[in-house]
């Protein structure tokens, strides 16, 4: 057994050997963590490389630390009430969810090469459900390489290069709904090839070149195989120059220009052996018919004010189309053809309040007119909306009054008040 003097000098050896122990690893550490900030002070040039990058521009954003891929999340949702009353009926009223979007675009491999995908989930959004027809939920599935600033080659389903308000997201109009010409004569989502030039001038003359190449049946078309096609032409030009902040894609001058901006478009569509009464949308047609359509719009904006115009015309011989040859009184199927157009002007307040008025005319085909009765039809709108966050965050209403006069002679006058919000990322 050790004497008690020699057992407190190991003692007092081993603690201060411990004590030397500490000392240094606390001192690693400490230096550790000073260079560490050190590295975080100079820009942060050392991350974890499996953690994404985020940001919160337009939407949420992804980025992966290699840059491999990146991916935007937004959302948007339009809440409605609706109040109408139609000549001769009961009035009613209405509570919905009009639209409830969520969309994701990004690039993969290389910024170069984008994609974007759009899901709708409203049952009016996704439309009528049929048999053996899968649920409308997509929207837009499509990959862009686009090898410079002015050339854009799109394949899959998106919107076709029609009239200017059907390209502007339903979430960037003023009023709460497009006009009743873009319902009935617009082009709409197609699946196909797409090939744009752009060659907009921020202070001076410029133009766009848009073409596609599509199916023509519409979008998430189900049925069997077809020779139907779809050959579509737009040009816009810019005499004043682009738009601050891409204006010419959202209605109003929230922007407030400091200069007259105009555009100036025309768009040419001939679908071959469409198989719905509106080419991409509408009922199914008893046989194919092939139509052409011609769109015609402009927009100018100016410290506040903003003014469209635009002219929509579909035309064919014969619109009509017996559901069944041998037994007429089964009456027809046929294509939504005819012309209309629509003037639009609104005033932004510096407070972000606005107010709009739009009217529209609708003018069938004789044959319509005249065969299956269809009205033509005058509309007025008045409209106010404050926007608390541009287009992303606004408060709509809208009164609007419809006059439909019939071949015979007689007319029905309708009208409805709507109260929307829109909120999205």
């Amino acid at each position: 057994m050790l004497p008690k003097n020699k057992t407190n000098l190991i003692f007092a050896l081993s603690t201060q050997h411990n004590m030397k122990k500490l000392y240094l690893l606390t001192l690693a550490l400490l230096s550790l963590n000073v260079f560490a900030q050190k590295l975080d002070d100079h820009n942060n040039e050392i991350k974890l490389a499996q953690l994404p990058y985020y940001n919160f521009g337009k939407g949420v954003g992804i980025t992966s630390a290699d840059s491999i891929f990146q991916l935007n999340l937004r959302f948007r949702m339009q809440n409605r009430l609706s109040f109408n009353s139609n000549e001769g009926e009961k009035s009613t009223y209405e509570g919905e969810i009009r639209r409830l979007r969520l969309r994701f675009d990004g690039y993969v491999g290389n910024p170069k090469f984008l994609y974007v995908i759009q899901l709708s989930f409203a049952p009016k959004d996704m439309g009528k459900t049929k048999d053996g027809e899968p649920i409308n939920i997509i929207r837009d599935a499509a990959m862009t390489y686009r090898p410079n600033e002015n050339w854009s080659f799109i394949f899959g389903q998106t919107k076709l290069p029609g009239n200017r308000q059907r390209i502007n997201s339903s979430g960037a109009l003023q009023l709460t709904d497009r006009s009743i010409n873009n319902a009935k004569f617009n082009i709409d989502r197609d699946f196909g090839i797409q090939a744009y030039y752009h060659h907009e001038k921020k202070n001076k003359f410029g133009y766009n070149i848009k073409t596609a190449v599509s199916t023509g049946r519409g979008r998430n078309f189900s049925g069997s195989e077809s020779d139907s096609y779809a050959l579509t032409g737009r040009a816009e030009i810019f005499p004043l120059g682009s738009f601050t902040k891409n204006g010419a894609f959202f209605e109003g001058d929230l922007a407030r220009e400091k200069t007259p901006k105009l555009m100036l478009a025309g768009t040419f569509h001939h679908n071959n052996n469409a198989v719905n009464s509106q080419g991409q949308t509408g009922d199914k047609l008893a046989e194919a018919k092939s139509f052409n359509s011609i769109m015609l719009d402009g927009i100018v904006k100016y410290n506040g004010w903003a003014g469209m115009i635009s002219y929509m015309d579909r035309s064919l011989d014969n619109a009509l189309a017996l559901n069944d040859v041998k037994d007429p009184s089964k009456g027809y199927s046929y294509v939504y053809a005819g012309s209309g157009m629509d003037y639009q002007l609104s005033y932004l307040f510096p407070s972000n309040y606005e107010v709009i008025g739009r009217v529209s005319t609708q003018k069938m085909k004789k044959q319509l007119y005249e065969t299956l009765n269809m009205p033509n039809t005058t509309e007025f709108t008045i409209g106010a909306n404050k926007y608390l966050w541009e287009h992303a965050f606004k408060i709509q209403a809208e009164l609007t009054y419809d006059k439909l006069t019939f071949n015979q002679g007689d007319s029905k006058n309708n009208w409805y008040f709507r109260l929307q919000f829109e909120i999205g990322i």
